[in-house]
């Protein structure tokens, strides 16, 4: 019986292994392309507009391209050496 366990379980595919690198950082960055404007009622597109520069990253605005008012932002978080 303890053969029959080892034969099935050796011939069972092993569980699928995480690729790419660090796959679960694969969505720390997203990127907006539509968001809900409270003044349109509705989802529409969105631009991205560079606020600030700061020393832990950089501050986006999402801007509804409709109407202009901010729907959104966001603060991109880069592991890069800043040289001041």
């Amino acid at each position: 019986m303890k053969d029959a366990i080892d034969r099935l379980t050796k011939s069972m595919r092993p569980a699928r292994q995480r690729t790419a690198g660090n796959p679960t950082r694969q969505f720390e960055e997203l990127e907006a392309s539509a968001l809900f404007c409270g003044k349109c009622k509705q989802a529409v597109p969105v631009r991205k507009k560079l606020l600030l520069v700061l020393p832990e990253g950089e501050k986006y605005d999402y801007l509804c391209s409709r109407c202009g008012s901010p729907v959104g932002s966001k603060t991109s978080r880069e592991d890069r050496l800043q040289q001041f």
